[in-house]
């Protein structure tokens, strides 16, 4: 079909939710570089130059980078059941306003004291927790099943545009105008988003003002052939928490966001402390890497659902393979980035494993709609709320094992830890995994 779909549309559209929403968490990440005053706490090796304001230690800054996590796991699996029940659309616009809001009142919080920013940080986490579920909601309502790699990975390649867009552009802000101005710029370029979100977006083909009944028809019986639930069944939580499919999502995503969260938050504090990168530099480089997982990821998905077309792969075998790409590449990178001192060949590791990580996408996290489409929001819920304690303890773990020293001797430590959570990841993926919808799918009937 050569013409405007508007399924198409809501995938891009829930792409940009996402980078607006990730763009919201990383920036802090590269601000808090320029805002702390590392002379003061003792860190000689930093560019006096580059200090900023703010005499916050090791451990508060952990606590500030992690604090966003601590609300972000609370809301996750509420947000995913109003978002099923009542409106995904209007969930997720609520978690991006008050995002924006967040970044906005950045400095001020800054400026009054730390505890400020750690509240300010804990209610942004707490507003973008429904923000992947009701993605999944989405996705489940406006994804023909041949089209489900592709859209998912549409869908959440604005996870890794967010992070370039936004990290690479606060670095640059930060040095040219101040590290205040990133948290006005970014948000409120983004807020014009909100916009676009309000008048377009709908939560299904069926209650959407402007598809053309064509397009709504071709959803709607690719999803249900032609059958839809006369009302919602409930969630079947017996038989969810027995499903063995259901786990090998959940330990994936765990595993696998140990090792995203290292890269996706600790990767300026890498650059920083082991490669000497300036502030500007550090934007680019850890930019650089996430770029390419967007292109990655999309092309990955396209292949998936080409491949499940002809029949080349089951569903089943089609996530596996992605999911086994995301683990695989990335552990043999990281081995790579501890023995190698060359830092052009530790930068391009980096961004093979970055990118790499972009068969998540097509692989695990496309899965919770495959095994039970109309609890897809509910279970991307319950294993994010899992996959979020690594967003918690990586950058308490981090802190801690460099609290001390910051060489690549520890960086070592850290980046074997990933390698030990992207083979258990594997392991129990491939045995458990399955793309199969489950017969749970259809809700409760009598005694669960």
């Amino acid at each position: 079909m050569g013409k405007f779909q508007y399924r198409h549309f809501h995938a891009v559209q829930l792409s940009i939710a996402l980078a607006v929403i990730y763009g919201m968490r990383v920036n802090f990440h590269v601000g808090i570089v320029r805002m702390v005053n590392h002379t003061a706490i003792g860190i000689a090796e930093y560019d006096q130059s580059e200090d900023g304001p703010f005499i916050w230690s090791k451990r508060i800054q952990g606590l500030l980078l992690s604090s966003y996590f601590w609300g972000y796991i609370l809301t996750m699996l509420p947000g995913a059941i109003i978002a099923e029940r009542y409106s995904a659309k209007w969930v997720f616009f609520g978690a991006v306003f008050l995002n924006i809001l967040g970044s906005l009142l950045t400095p001020l919080a800054s400026k009054i004291h730390y505890g400020a920013m750690l509240i300010l940080r804990l209610l942004q986490g707490l507003s973008a927790g429904a923000s992947y579920p009701s993605t999944h909601v989405m996705l489940a309502a406006w994804s023909p099943v041949d089209e489900r790699s592709f859209m998912t990975s549409v869908a959440f390649s604005g996870t890794s545009m967010g992070a370039v867009v936004y990290t690479l552009a606060a670095g640059y802000i930060a040095a040219g105008l101040g590290w205040e101005y990133i948290y006005y710029i970014e948000g409120g370029v983004s807020a014009l988003w909100l916009i676009v979100w309000g008048v377009f977006v709908g939560d299904s083909p069926s209650t959407h003002w402007f598809i053309s009944h064509e397009e709504s028809q071709h959803i709607i019986n690719s999803i249900s052939q032609g059958k839809l639930p006369t009302k919602k069944p409930k969630v079947p939580w017996g038989k969810v928490f027995r499903s063995m499919e259901f786990w090998s999502i959940l330990v994936a995503q765990t595993c696998c966001n140990w090792a995203w969260y290292t890269l996706l938050i600790e990767l300026p504090l890498f650059m920083k402390d082991v490669l000497n990168l300036k502030i500007s530099e550090n934007a680019l480089y850890t930019a650089v890497p996430f770029l390419s997982v967007f292109f990655f990821m999309i092309i990955l998905g396209k292949i998936m659902d080409i491949l499940r077309a002809k029949k080349v792969f089951t569903t089943t075998e089609a996530r596996k393979v992605a999911t086994g790409i995301q683990c695989i590449g990335p552990l043999f990178c990281f081995i790579g980035v501890c023995y190698i001192e060359n830092v052009t060949a530790i930068l391009i590791l980096i961004t093979l494993a970055v990118m790499l990580m972009g068969g998540m996408f097509s692989g695990y996290l496309a899965n919770h709609i495959d095994i039970a489409p109309n609890f897809a929001g509910t279970l991307m819920g319950i294993t994010n709320t899992a996959g979020t304690l690594s967003g918690i303890g990586v950058p308490l773990f981090v802190n801690e094992v460099t609290r001390k020293d910051n060489s690549i001797k520890s960086w070592r430590i850290i980046f074997w830890t990933s390698n030990l959570m992207l083979i258990i990841e594997f392991l129990f993926y491939t045995i458990f995994g399955s793309g199969e919808e489950q017969e749970w799918n259809k809700g409760v009937r009598g005694n669960d």
